[in-house]
């Protein structure tokens, strides 16, 4: 696996963005650079500037985990940025992990136990995903929150499809261009971690072909992990919500994820909820009936 040019812009978009203040180097006249200058990163990480040369021409292969630590300390990396500084080394490396991942890249099914927990959660949105952000399972509640996406079938039951190419995205997501950005630092952490996914690289590709905005925050080299957190949304059917939402990566090698949201006890979003499942109950029963009707029909 060739990242060199992934590597090289992720290093060099960290260096850029950190001023010589920062890191504690005295300034003395014009500088020609954004951020720090590559001998100044080398110095601080305490290695060559020929070797940090090397490193930022994309030429991460036998880097040792010292090295990668020092430069994570350096360019002040976060533990996101750090993993994936990691995960980079590693593609580049060819490592019996990255040769693995490369066997492993294939269509993951959802196992049937899978599907009856969220199912088991009839008062919560609950989905389970892939590395991809495909919504391979949803329960009733889950389904009914991303009515807007699941009637568009062209998106493939895909939130980030959705959230770039769906005029409707803007007005669902309150905050549409932080939902935008974390789903592209999302994507790029999955893309260092799994070089050989095909069908993520081709999900990559269509983005960047099609949506400008993801062009420019895929040139930012953001990166992002989900775990719990909250997002605001405008429901065509309940209005405004506020849901906070868990996100557990299954341990096993599928890489799905189990994803709930949830409301507060007493609060308006738990409200919302109620009405979105009483809502969601109904629709179901008319497509039921829609679907007896049909068969007598035919």
């Amino acid at each position: 696996m060739d990242n060199r040019e992934e590597s090289s812009a992720f290093l060099k978009s960290r260096r850029d963005r950190i001023t010589p203040e920062q890191a504690g180097i005295a300034v003395y006249g014009q500088r020609r650079v954004p951020g720090l200058r590559r001998g100044e990163v080398a110095m601080l990480a305490g290695v060559s500037v020929e070797y940090y040369t090397r490193l930022e021409r994309g030429n991460l292969r036998g880097v040792s985990d010292g090295v990668l630590d020092a430069l994570a300390q350096a360019l002040r990396l976060d533990d996101t940025e750090r993993a994936h500084l990691y995960d980079l080394a590693r593609a580049a490396g060819g490592t019996a992990t990255a040769r693995a991942k490369k066997k492993d890249a294939k269509t993951v099914s959802v196992r049937p136990s899978l599907a009856r927990i969220i199912e088991g959660m009839p008062e919560q949105p609950a989905f389970i995903e892939n590395n991809r952000l495909d919504m391979l399972a949803a329960n009733p509640m889950g389904r009914a929150l991303y009515a807007e996406m699941y009637a568009e079938p062209a998106l493939g039951a895909n939130t980030v499809r959705f959230a770039f190419f769906s005029p409707a995205a803007r007005r669902f997501y309150a905050d549409w261009e932080r939902v935008t950005r974390t789903a592209v630092g999302a994507l790029r952490v999955e893309a260092a971690k799994n070089p050989y996914d095909q069908e993520l690289s081709n999900l990559i590709g269509e983005l960047s072909t099609r949506s400008d905005h993801f062009r420019v925050l895929w040139g930012a080299q953001d990166v992002h992990i989900y775990r719990e957190g909250t997002k605001n949304f405008h429901h065509p059917v309940v209005g405004d919500l506020t849901l906070h939402h868990e996100r557990l990566d299954l341990p096993d090698d599928s890489r799905l994820s189990l994803v709930v949201y949830n409301a507060p006890p007493g609060s308006p979003a738990e409200d919302s909820l109620k009405l979105l499942a009483s809502w969601a109950a109904t629709h179901a029963q008319q497509e039921h009936e829609q679907e007896q009707s049909a068969d007598a029909d035919s």
